[in-house]
């Protein structure tokens, strides 16, 4: 995470699916999202440019693609948070290349207030 960037609740309250085991929805606030656009500078295409005359992970990228999609995920919880939420739900990514060279990178998700499910006694 970005120093500037931290996550409200646990990243364990946020899921792909519909629904998060041992807790209800008590409420729904709605679409939040995390928008991130970022290039690369001149002097890291030119270092990922030589990583590829050699081959593999061209970990110069990889990790640029990396931060930008976890800034994408915590700006999305902080969203979800400013809404009241304490989990998001339904979670995806999408990415874009704005203009070459620049990439934008959405998280997406429902955001919503869960609490721990009661158990019944048997």
């Amino acid at each position: 995470m970005s120093a500037s960037l931290a996550a409200p609740f646990s990243p364990s309250m946020v899921t792909t699916a519909l629904e998060i085991p041992g807790f209800r929805i008590v409420r729904n606030y709605g679409v939040v999202r995390g928008i991130v656009v970022r290039s690369r500078s001149i002097f890291g295409n030119i270092g990922a440019g030589l990583q590829t005359l050699v081959g593999g992970n061209i970990t110069i990228y990889t990790d640029l693609c990396e931060k930008t999609r976890n800034d994408a995920f915590v700006m999305m919880m902080q969203h979800a948070a400013e809404r009241g939420g304490n989990a998001v739900i339904a979670v995806r990514y999408d990415s874009n290349e704005v203009m070459n060279g620049v990439t934008e990178v959405l998280a997406y998700g429902t955001a919503v207030f869960v609490e721990a499910a009661r158990v019944e006694p048997v």
